[in-house]
Formats: structure tokens, sequence, C-alpha cells
């Protein structure tokens, strides 16, 4: 849990001094370090009883059959490839961050077109022109 802390930290550290890609890095490490301590804490429950420990659910008799894992790794290895190229593609069409003044900009851009063109703006079924 330290190591989960000192990350979080250097997370909010790295955000202040705005190096967004050591503070994603610092704040992965977070999680990571996390989600290993709970597990380690916990294994082999996966989720323990509050009532009786002979109800817990443990690692062993949560696991799935056979055949539901083969299937399963099957699925993963035709459908995981297109989800990657997928989140690869919008990450790059997205690429760009929005600034403050791209956004005020494009939000009195309406208006100005508006201006320009001679209509009170809308143009809908429902609007008189």
């Amino acid at each position: 849990m330290l190591i989960a802390a000192l990350a979080l930290v250097a997370g909010v550290v790295a955000s202040w001094y705005r190096r967004e890609g050591w503070s994603f890095v610092a704040t992965a490490v977070t999680i990571l370090a996390a989600v290993t301590a709970l597990f380690g804490a916990l294994f082999p429950d996966v989720l323990p009883s509050t009532t009786d420990a002979a109800f817990s659910l443990t690692v062993e008799n949560a696991s799935s059959a056979d055949y539901t894992l083969t299937v399963m790794s099957w699925v993963a290895l035709v459908f995981l490839p297109l989800v990657i190229g997928y989140q690869s593609w919008s990450y790059w069409v997205f690429r760009k961050r929005v600034t403050r003044e791209q956004v005020s900009l494009s939000a009195h851009a309406p208006a100005a077109h508006a201006a320009t063109s001679g209509t009170t703006g809308g143009g809908g079924p429902d609007q008189a022109s």
C-alpha cells in the first residue's frame, strides 16, 4: 500500500507541474499497486463471506469449466485485436487536445454565422423565420 500511496502523490505532483505523461504513469502504478495489494490480502478468497468462512468464494470454486475457458480464449483471440485496433484508431482521431481558446471560439461561431447570414438561429420546423 505504501507504493500505491507514493505513486498517487507522485501523480498529483506531476499533474501540478503539467507533466501529463508522468502523471498517467504514476496513477497507473497506483491502481496496479492497490489491486495487487488487495489480491494479496484476500488470496485465496475472491469474495470473503461475512457470515461464515465456508461460504467464501475462492479462486478454485470461482473458475469456469474447461470448455468455457477454451471457447472464451478463442473469442478473445479473434475479437481482442479488433477492439485494440478500434481503440487505436479512436485515439488517433481524437489525439489533439481541446484548449479553452478553441472551445470559446467555437461557442461564438454559430452566432457569428447567424449574424452574417441574416437569420436569427434555429431554423427548425417549429420556429418561424
